[in-house]
């Protein structure tokens, strides 16, 4: 996986901050103002400490060149770093030092923010509310997520943009941004199967409260399938709404037979999961269960690293999801494990 941290550090170099500080390279075009949707933000100096909080601008920031001093841990989906293959294999090309981390299951850890004495703090993708921001701000200079765009929900190429131009790398992440999608349009090349194909990205749980939701277009999960060349699926265009921040939709299991799509793409804890859906009587009408179409994902790395995408997750994901959801496109039955039916005649 190393090969996918060295594409998007391709053109990094190194900062007037060592690695373990966190240094941005150049002062070159400062101070600057970054506009968002707390105000805007004036950054006087190229920073020298960067933290991040949530998830993908830690991404974007180490695949800048620049590694933080400070980022969230990694709870869903993370390694034995509390972090990601992708993020420690671009950490390993850039020759940096594990950040250091903090929980942020029970919310923003101000105290641990702070103690990692940054001088930039960067939300671009994350739920920062505006009280997030007016703490954060008390610490550092604060970069929130753009105005009218759904909590976690900022396009990993505007967020790629805007932190490049925080960190004074405009250039850098232009070009970054051009190389991952060169990276898209290379898989869809190798994935002839995805293209035309309808879908539905979300969760289906018979044990959950919302048996049934469905992400729109305005989430980065279908952006990254649109980008493939799928398209999202006629019914779900019709039901999603003009809002810019609704990032999924429920959905009536009554009315589950009505999910017409190629292929159904959701994820779960574990793999029972999988036979809870196909032996309820409702739920098993979504067409593309019936037909053996859909794509249970219980490796939550997997999950994350298309729910969260960033420059460094969206080429690992080509590799090890992608792939996936190629086969169960083409035919050869529900991906993930092997689907109930399959256990039961092995």
């Amino acid at each position: 996986m190393a090969a996918f941290g060295a594409l998007a550090l391709a053109g990094c170099q190194t900062g007037s901050g060592s690695p373990e500080d966190g240094g941005s390279e150049s002062s070159e075009g400062f101070p600057r103002t970054i506009g968002h949707a707390y105000g805007s933000t004036t950054i006087d100096e190229a920073p020298k400490r960067v933290a991040t909080i949530a998830w993908v601008n830690q991404d974007v920031v180490l695949a800048l060149g620049v590694v933080p001093v400070g980022i969230a841990e990694t709870d869903f989906g993370g390694n034995e770093n509390k972090s990601t293959d992708w993020f420690d294999d671009a950490l390993a090309e850039k020759g940096g030092e594990q950040p250091t981390k903090w929980s942020e299951t029970d919310g923003l850890d101000f105290q641990a923010i702070a103690a990692a004495e940054p001088d930039l703090i960067i939300g671009v993708y994350s739920g920062m509310t505006q009280e997030d921001y007016d703490k954060l701000s008390e610490i550092a200079n604060t970069v929130a997520p753009p105005a009218d765009t759904a909590p976690f929900g900022t396009p990993w190429e505007e967020t790629t943009r805007l932190i490049g131009e925080a960190l004074g790398r405009d250039q850098e992440a232009e070009d970054l941004v051009s190389s991952v999608e060169e990276k898209i349009s290379k898989a869809a090349e190798e994935n002839p199967d995805l293209a035309g194909k309808t879908f539905i990205y979300g969760t289906v749980d018979p044990s959950a409260e919302e048996q049934i939701s469905i992400y729109t277009s305005v989430d980065n999960r279908p952006r990254l399938m649109t980008a493939l060349g799928m398209e999202q699926a006629p019914v779900v265009v019709e039901a999603e709404g003009d809002d810019p921040t609704e990032f999924f939709i429920g959905w009536s299991p009554e009315r589950a037979d009505e999910l017409e799509s190629d292929v159904l793409i959701t994820w779960a804890a574990d793999e029972s999961v999988r036979e809870d859906i196909e032996s309820d009587d409702l739920l098993n009408k979504i067409p593309a269960v019936a037909d053996g179409h859909m794509v249970l994902q219980t490796d939550g790395q997997e999950t994350l690293s298309v729910s969260a995408a960033s420059p460094l997750s969206i080429p690992w994901a080509l590799e090890n999801v992608i792939p996936q959801i190629s086969e169960a496109v083409g035919g050869s039955g529900s991906t993930g494990e092997a689907s109930a039916t399959e256990s039961a005649a092995a």
